[in-house]
């Protein structure tokens, strides 16, 4: 079990954008985080997964523990070791590099499973098995988010954190991640999913939480929140009759009741 409690963290040492999150990802289950930009989401990835120093960043109250043991003071390279790994928003690979590289980065790790990981990842994204030594940077978009999340598998993880996978995708491409989302956690790997569509990530959730100006302001099971008035208003883009547009719901009653 991966479980935040009460995690706090500040920015350069003034800017608080975390307050009292917590929350559980459950061995072998798939947990979406919504909200939107600026909400936190993005801080609560680099919190679990040790990335916050290089952004000037510090988890200043709370804890962060993988069954049991504490994890928050831990490096970023001895977090993945222990099976917690993160594919980038953005993608973030290393352009200059081949695609059969920049995989092999991600293995630093594991080593020693190299192989067995390699094909691992050429078997759920065989475009990438077709063009091993094809520069990643001419990669198109969806080819590129394959390889990001191909590399944050080469480290064999318990844990596959994942930000924004569908961004900038076409329909089509969104609903091949959505799938191959799937298959990773059939294949037993937690995954903790950061995501504005809101729709992709419910439809594949066990759990899910809503996030707003870095507090949890709401989490049911999955299916519960794609069903709830509330969400459906805000983050599924549907709504009653009687509401002519976003900007005429009094959004800040609706949050007072959630965190009521």
């Amino acid at each position: 079990m991966l479980t935040l409690k009460n995690v706090e963290v500040v920015y350069s040492d003034v800017i608080l954008v975390l307050r009292g999150v917590s929350l559980e990802v459950p061995d072998g289950k798939i947990v979406a985080l919504l909200g939107a930009n600026g909400a936190g989401k993005t801080t609560t990835l680099r919190a679990i997964s040790g990335l916050l120093p290089v952004h000037r960043g510090d988890l200043t109250k709370g804890e962060i523990s993988l069954d049991g043991r504490r994890i928050d003071h831990l490096r970023a390279q001895k977090i993945v070791a222990l099976g917690i790994s993160q594919a980038l928003e953005g993608r973030r690979i290393l352009a200059e590099l081949t695609v059969e590289e920049n995989l092999r980065l991600g293995a630093h790790t594991s080593r020693r499973k190299l192989a067995d990981n390699l094909e691992r990842v050429y078997t759920l994204f065989p475009i990438l098995k077709e063009r091993p030594r094809f520069t990643a940077g001419y990669l198109s978009g969806g080819e590129q988010q394959m390889l990001a999340i191909g590399r944050a598998l080469m480290s064999a993880p318990r844990y596959l954190l994942l930000d924004e996978p569908s961004l900038g995708l076409a329909p089509l491409l969104v609903q091949q991640i959505r799938d191959i989302i799937v298959e990773i956690n059939r294949q037993g790997t937690g995954v903790l999913l950061v995501e504005q569509n809101a729709n992709m990530a419910l439809s594949i959730a066990d759990h899910g939480y809503i996030m707003e100006t870095g507090k949890l302001v709401m989490d049911k099971p999955a299916d519960e929140l794609a069903a709830d008035d509330d969400v459906r208003e805000f983050y599924l883009g549907l709504h009653g009759q009687d509401v002519a547009s976003f900007a005429e719901v009094k959004h800040y009653r609706r949050k007072k009741r959630w965190l009521s």
